[in-house]
C-alpha cells in the first residue's frame, strides 16, 4: 500500500482524555492508556486545596518524557480566578504543547493569555487550546480560531448546555446549531476541532452513538473523562480498512486518468472530482499519521 502522502501537519488527536493532576495514581495510570493526547486537568477536577500540588504534577508530568508520543497538555484555571496566572507561568517551563484556557471569550483573552506565556518563558510552539463553552465564544468564533497562536478549539458542551439553559438530550438536538458554527469557525481557520465531553461513562452504547455523530458532524476528535471510552474514539475516527482501500483506489485512478489525459473518471461506478481525491489523501495520510503514533 502506498501512503506517501504529506502528513508533516497533521496529527491524530482522535481520544483526548481529562485527568486530574491532583491524582498522582490516574497520573501513573495514563502513561499506559493509549490516548492520542492527554489534558492534565488543573480546573474543575481539582479542589481549591489541592490546586498548588496539582500544578506541580502537571507540570512534572509533561517534562517527565514518561508518556511516549502522547500529545501532552495543561488545562489551566481562569485568568479571573487566583490560579490562573500561576498555570500559565508553570505550564510556560514546562514540555507541555500547550495550555487549554477554559471559557475563551475573545482575542483580548487570548492576547493575554499568550502575553502571560512569552512573559513566562514559553517556547513559540507552545500552542493554545481555545475551550468553546460560552454564547460569547460561539458569537465570536471567528476571531477565536483565527488567533495565531491557537491550533486547536474544544467543545465544552456541559458548560454551554449551562448557559444556554437547555436540556441535554441524547441526539444533542439543542446543541446542533451552535456545534455547527464552532464547526464553521474552525474549518475557515483551518484548525482542529475536538467534540466535548460525554457524561454517562457507564453507557458505552450512548457513547459509541455520539462519537460516530462528532465524527459525522466533522469533528477531529472527542474529549474524554474515562479511560474506557479511549479505545471506542480511537476506532471511530481512525479509517477503516475499506476506507483506506477506496482512497487508495480513487488515488491511482485519478493518477491514470491524469496521465492518459482523461477527463472522466470513475472508482465503483461513482464519478470522481478534484474534491474526491482531496478527501481520499486526507484519508491515506490519516491512517499513515495513526500507524506512525501507535509505531
Amino acid at each position: 500500500m502506498r501512503w506517501d502522502l504529506d502528513m508533516s501537519s497533521l496529527r491524530p488527536r482522535r481520544s483526548v482524555l481529562y485527568m486530574p493532576a491532583a491524582n498522582e495514581r490516574a497520573l501513573e495510570k495514563a502513561k499506559t492508556i493509549p490516548a492520542d493526547a492527554i489534558i492534565f486537568d488543573l480546573e474543575d477536577a481539582v479542589a481549591p486545596d489541592a490546586k498548588e500540588a496539582a500544578r506541580e504534577n502537571a507540570v512534572a508530568a509533561a517534562t517527565s518524557g514518561d508518556y511516549g508520543r502522547r500529545e501532552l497538555t495543561i488545562r489551566c484555571n481562569g485568568l479571573d480566578t487566583p490560579w490562573g496566572a500561576a498555570d500559565i507561568a508553570a505550564a510556560a517551563g514546562s514540555s507541555a504543547a500547550a495550555v487549554v484556557i477554559p471559557k475563551v471569550t475573545s482575542t483580548d483573552h487570548l492576547n493575554e493569555v499568550d502575553a502571560q506565556l512569552r512573559t513566562a518563558g514559553a517556547p513559540k510552539d507552545m500552542t493554545i487550546w481555545a475551550m468553546v463553552e460560552t454564547p460569547t465564544a460561539i458569537f465570536d468564533i471567528r476571531s477565536i480560531a483565527a488567533h495565531p497562536r491557537v491550533n486547536v478549539l474544544v467543545m465544552g458542551t456541559n458548560d454551554l448546555i449551562k448557559e444556554l439553559r437547555a436540556e441535554q438530550h441524547t441526539d444533542r438536538a439543542p446543541l446542533i446549531p451552535h456545534l455547527a458554527m464552532a464547526l464553521l469557525g474552525a474549518r475557515e481557520a483551518d484548525k482542529v476541532i475536538l467534540d466535548g465531553v460525554y457524561n454517562d461513562v457507564k453507557n458505552p452504547e450512548g457513547f459509541l452513538a455520539e462519537a460516530q455523530q462528532g465524527r459525522a458532524f466533522g469533528f477531529d476528535g472527542k474529549t474524554l473523562i474515562h479511560p474506557t471510552q479511549v479505545e471506542p474514539a480511537n476506532d471511530v475516527w481512525a479509517p477503516s480498512e475499506a476506507d483506506i482501500d477506496y482512497s487508495q483506489r480513487v488515488i491511482e485512478a485519478f493518477d491514470e486518468a491524469v496521465s492518459e489525459g482523461r477527463g472522466v473518471i470513475t472508482v465503483d461506478g461513482r464519478m470522481i472530482e478534484n474534491l474526491h481525491v482531496d478527501n481520499a489523501r486526507r484519508v491515506l495520510a490519516t491512517a499513515a499519521a495513526i500507524a506512525d503514533l501507535d509505531g
